[in-house]
């Protein structure tokens, strides 16, 4: 029986064999397993269109009804963004995990710790208060205004002014360890471009841990035009609505065979299943542990897409089976990841170790060290991962 020790821990998604279908594309490294084999990226995972960012006021100030950002200028560090929405550069680095004098992107969404004043035209912006969704049929509006209307002496009256902006308020995540743009953009559904391009990411898409992201919004599709129109059939008032004929009624129901089924006759050479005794999985020990320790964190689908196993730093961490390494990559920290393909379809990932001794392309046989625990300055693990595919399985039963 293997220990399991629960420990809270931020999600680390693991970012792995992209570089296999990704070496020779001009887009970002996308650390997903899924675009093995030719399949599909997590850069392509998520179609949906969206909307563009709402434009902040001259202090960089986007206003929401739950909370507020503020989008850093080119040249920008998070003092000056500090000056201009008037809150403390302390309070705004502890609050996004970044120190005071690192030069900001152009774009680049920051996360206000409280509510400042809110953006009015005295500030740049069209309207006053917070961004807040458009209730008002203009059209309508418009329509009743014109039936409305009395003739009146011709006057000069002033420029309409701008309607303010109006929108649905995105959700804002913060990003957790192991995250990267493009997990994250799996995970809402939505392009990866467009998560960039709301947030003010680099050309390499990188994200750091602690940081606030806008999830973009997405678009409303048009009606469309083409669609079968629907039953706009009515009756006369008081008619009642007609009741609508069975099925049945065209086509009589095949005759019920199934009220005398025959006894079923026993064979006396198959032995009787034992139902009061589960049965072993399939798989069950085609691979041993990586790294004799203890988990720390389990398999949880959707949250940890392996398990998590502590040990001494330095710690060689083996193959769990036999198979052909696939990948040598890098997380967005610079830390390696292996990944070694199997017969049946199956990969392993051994992600947070160091000192690498294979090479893409090496053939390991089951309990061969491929590599050492790196030592951190939070607890020593390896996180591995079983992948039937595309897909994360759970890891323990296949092992001893």
């Amino acid at each position: 029986m293997i220990p399991t020790l629960q420990r809270p821990r931020g999600p680390l998604m693991i970012a792995t064999c992209g570089l296999l279908v990704l070496a020779a594309c001009e887009e970002p490294l996308d650390f997903d397993l899924r675009g093995l084999g030719g399949g599909f990226t997590t850069a392509e995972a998520a179609q949906n269109a969206t909307v563009d960012r709402p434009q902040p006021d001259d202090r960089g100030v986007i206003s929401y009804p739950n909370y507020q950002v503020a989008v850093a200028k080119r040249g920008d560090t998070l003092q000056d963004v500090a000056t201009r929405v008037g809150l403390p550069v302390a309070e705004l680095a502890r609050f996004n995990g970044v120190e005071t004098d690192v030069p900001l992107r152009n774009g680049e969404i920051i996360a206000l710790p409280r509510r400042v004043s809110e953006p009015s035209p005295s500030t740049g912006a069209v309207g006053t208060g917070p961004i807040q969704p458009s209730s008002v049929d203009v059209t309508t509006l418009a329509g009743n205004a014109i039936d409305n209307a009395q003739p009146t002496p011709v006057a000069t009256t002033p420029a309409t002014a701008p309607l303010p902006q109006t929108g649905q308020e995105p959700i804002r995540h913060r990003v957790e360890r192991g995250e990267t743009a493009f997990t994250i953009a799996r995970l809402y559904q939505v392009p990866a471009k467009s998560l960039a391009e709301w947030n003010g990411l680099g050309a390499d898409f990188a994200v750091r841990e602690g940081q606030f992201l806008l999830i973009p919004v997405a678009r409303v599709a048009a009606p469309d035009r083409n669609a079968a129109p629907a039953d706009n059939s009515t009756t006369a008032p008081g008619a009642g609505t007609p009741t609508p004929l069975p099925p049945s009624s065209a086509k009589p129901l095949p005759e019920d065979d199934t009220a005398n089924p025959p006894a079923a006759t026993p064979d006396p050479d198959k032995p009787v299943a034992d139902v009061g005794q589960a049965s072993a999985p399939a798989q069950s020990g085609d691979m041993s542990l990586p790294v004799q320790g203890t988990i720390i964190r389990d398999y949880a689908k959707g949250r940890n897409e392996g398990i998590d196993i502590q040990a001494a730093p330095g710690t060689a961490v083996s193959a769990a089976a036999g198979g052909t390494v696939a990948a040598i990559t890098k997380s967005a920290e610079g830390v390696p990841i292996i990944v070694v393909r199997h017969p049946d379809n199956l990969l392993t990932v051994y992600a947070n170790v160091t000192d690498v001794t294979v090479a893409k392309g090496d053939t390991v046989s089951r309990g061969q060290a491929m590599a050492k625990l790196r030592d951190t300055d939070d607890t020593a693990y390896v996180h591995f991962e079983v992948r039937d595919g595309f897909d994360s399985v759970n890891p323990n039963p296949f092992f001893e």
